[in-house]
Formats: structure tokens, sequence, C-alpha cells
């Protein structure tokens, strides 16, 4: 069959249902990879969950067929958040698999995060040559068996038995957006008495009717902060489409920048392992870095991608790495995930040791000024030209150019990122500095200069 080869992404699979995604591209999708893992990796069992929207019943259905009909066995965890296809997939020795969700696309989306060893999901190379060998049809045929198995009570113990609470109380506002986290999240915070929970959007409703499920969009936190005012928590937490990410609010009902969460987790754990390394994206501030050396800990640098992130720290055997968009991967007494509830637990565990509010805490970091993510439109097809143009732009000007992933120039008084998006058709902007005006300097100067790209 014809598939639209742009759904193959850096660390995904994903595209609209059903004209990009559906039931037939699903059965061609299970065909090659229980063929590819038998082929290439010499296994003969893969796991498989699916998230909560409207159109991962009918495709997982689809995708375990093409599966078995390899000679592939599956085990079928049913409905679940990713971390806990994840942990499925280590609790079961089984190691590798796939898991039909879009994340926090759009609710029409649809797609399939996959892996091929134990460092995490598929990320850049490995999706193209999965691809490829899709796009080449050379399938096997065999008849698979498929059996259920139950993560739920796994998970929670892993929640439970990797959470250490200090005695002070805090009243926390949940709100899982009405996506997959409402599945587990109840059932995991029970199992804490110092919590006092708020829900709100707990439902399951994938038509996501109150706000899009991606915290790391400010706007869609709006009733969430609200609520944490009206309330009077200690904390309010947001979580994605299939619980991977989180997002913060402290107990002003401020946004929480997820690098600075970072930056106190960070201290947290160099302060409390023999090991000291922490992993931060190219999207972060620097305020990850000084917290690290600070603390006497040893920063790296890395590129974005979730995947990426677990990769290097489960390679390198860091014990926290994590990104800008909320993907935090625990590492120290937690086994080299990224789980939004467990991350969020973490926070929830340090302010339980503290006598500081969360707003105090973000206080005591140090001081920058920076925007947000600014996202422009670019098609996918001119968005690398264009940031190789800053590129050149940048060696013209003798520049100082990290480029593992983009462009980020940096100043003495601060920096400037400019990036190709590998999620969807855009460049994604963000700038720091030491001051207001410089910060608007440095926007200006590269905001115009994508302006005078783009004609």
């Amino acid at each position: 069959m014809n598939i639209d080869q742009s759904i193959f992404r850096e660390y995904d699979i994903r595209g609209i249902y059903p004209t990009q995604v559906n039931e037939d591209v699903a059965y061609t999708i299970g065909r090659s990879y229980g063929s590819y893992i038998q082929e290439k990796l010499n296994r003969n069992v893969c796991v498989v969950g699916r998230d909560i929207r409207f159109s991962s019943d009918s495709l997982t259905e689809s995708l375990i067929k093409g599966i078995t009909s390899t000679g592939c066995n599956v085990v079928n965890l049913g409905r679940v958040t990713t971390p806990m296809y994840y942990y499925g997939c280590i609790k079961t020795n089984f190691i590798i698999g796939i898991m039909v969700t879009a994340s926090h696309n759009p609710k029409d989306d649809n797609g399939f995060k996959f892996s091929f060893d134990n460092l995490g999901n598929a990320r850049g190379e490995m999706v193209y040559n999965f691809r490829d060998y899709t796009l080449a049809g050379n399938f096997l045929d065999g008849v698979g068996k498929v059996k259920e198995y139950d993560i739920k009570d796994a998970y929670i113990k892993l929640m439970k038995d990797n959470i250490n609470m200090g005695t002070r109380k805090l009243k926390v506002v949940f709100d899982p957006g009405n996506a997959t986290t409402g599945l587990i999240i109840k059932d995991i915070i029970k199992e804490f008495p110092n919590i006092e929970p708020i829900y709100i959007f707990d439902d399951i409703d994938p038509s996501f009717p109150n706000h899009h499920p991606d915290p790391a969009v400010i706007e869609n936190t709006l009733l969430l902060q609200s609520k944490v005012v009206s309330e009077n928590a200690d904390l309010g937490i947001g979580y994605d489409g299939d619980g991977d990410r989180l997002g913060v609010i402290d107990n002003n009902g401020n946004y929480v920048m997820t690098d600075k969460v970072m930056a106190l987790i960070a201290k947290d754990i160099i302060n409390n392992n023999d090991k000291k390394d922490i992993l931060y994206d190219i999207k972060c501030s620097r305020v990850i870095e000084d917290v690290v050396k600070e603390n006497n800990g040893i920063p790296h640098l890395y590129r974005t991608g979730a995947s990426y992130t677990r990769y290097k720290t489960v390679l390198e055997g860091y014990p926290f790495g994590g990104e800008y968009s909320g993907h935090l991967t625990f590492n120290d007494h937690f086994p080299g995930f990224d789980s939004g509830i467990y991350a969020s637990l973490r926070v929830i565990e340090l302010l339980s040791k503290e006598y500081q509010s969360m707003a105090e805490l973000i206080d005591t970091l140090p001081k920058y000024f920076n925007t947000p993510e600014i996202k422009i439109p670019v098609p996918d097809d001119k968005k690398f030209k264009i940031i190789d143009e800053v590129k050149e732009y940048c060696k013209k000007n003798d520049l100082n150019v990290n480029d593992i992933d983009g462009v980020r120039v940096e100043y003495d008084d601060g920096w400037a990122l400019l990036r190709a998006s590998n999620t969807g058709p855009n460049l994604t902007l963000r700038f720091e500095a030491t001051t207001e005006d410089r910060l608007q300097a440095i926007k200006n100067e590269y905001q115009n200069l994508i302006d005078e790209l783009m004609k």
C-alpha cells in the first residue's frame, strides 16, 4: 500500500487520522515491525499499548493483526499511559514494543512510538531505516500469539517504592486534561497520605473538551492556575496526552518553566547521589548550568528530543536528564524513563522536605530574562535550509555556536536558539539574557534575520 512518508518523523510515526494514519497503515506498520525485529534483532515477542484516543482501539487491533501475521508474538497491555507501556517493556523483560499514541497532538491525530533497544524509543536514523524497510514491503509470514498483561498494580508499586515523602502535607491540584493519565492518577496518589489531592478534568474524554493536553503551552494551564489560586493549593500539576510529560504551577498560580523545575531537581539529585552528571536539552536556561556547577555537579548540554534525552541519560548512566518540554528522565533509583506522574511525585517529595513554598524555592534560583518557546510556521522542505543559512550568518560574524541541534549562539550575557522542529513544520526559537534590554536586542537580531531569510 502507499504510505505517506511524512508520518515517519525524528522520534516516532505520527499523522492525521484517518487520512495519513488509519487501520491499513497500522496493519502495514505491524507487518513491518514484526518482520523487522525478527530479521534484524532475532526477537519474536514485543509489547503493545495504546492511549485513550478515539482511533487507538481500532488502530491497535490492526497493528496487532499485522505483527502476529509475521509469526511474532504480542504482549498486549491494553489502555495505558506511555510510561506504563515503558515499564511493561521492562517488567516483562521483552524490552521492545509499540505504543499507539499521538502524545499531545490534536485530537484527530494518532501514531506509534516504537523501540528497538533498551535505551528508549527509536530516534533519527533508526526511524528512517525502519521507514525504508516498511516501504520495501518484504515481510515475513507466520502465526503469532497474543497474551494480555495488566501492568497497573506493578506500576503503582513502582511509584510507591521509589518515593520517600517528607513530613509536610501538601495540597496539590492535578489536571490530567481528560487524557490518558486519568486512567491511573488517583490510584497512585492515594498511596501518599501527605498529598491532599484536588482533581480537575480527570474523566476520560478524547475530544479534550476543556483544553488541549499539552502543559508545555501556558494557555493550556490557565484553568489549572486559577484552581490553584482558588483552592489556596501548594502546587498544580498538568499532564500531557499520553502521560510522559508534566507542567508545574507554583502556589501563587504562576506557570513555572520546566528548566527551573529541573534546576531544583538537579540540586537535590547532586546532593544525594555519588554520580553528579545532569543532562539538559539545548532549549534550557543557563540556570541549570549555574545550579549544577554551584553544587559541584557536571552539566551536559544535549540535543532536544525525549528519545535522545532518555538514550543519553541511560547510556551514560547519568542520574537525571530532562528537557524543556517537560520530559524528565530519572535514572538514580528509578528505571530510566520519563513519567509525568513520577516526575510530579519527585517535585512533591522535594517540597515535602522543605519549609519554603514552590514560589520561594524558584526565587532562590539565578535570575535570567528569557522568552518562552517561539514557533514560526515554515514548510518542512524549507526549515532546514533556513537553519543552514543561519549557521552561515554566525560563521561570517565569528559567533560562538553550538550546532548539536540547530544553532545555539552563545554570548557572555545570553544566548539565542534557532532550530527546525522535528515534530512539525515549524522553526523553534528561544532567547535568554541577563537583562531585559539585552534579551530584546538578541531577539530582534535573530527574528529580523529569520524574516529576511524567509523572503
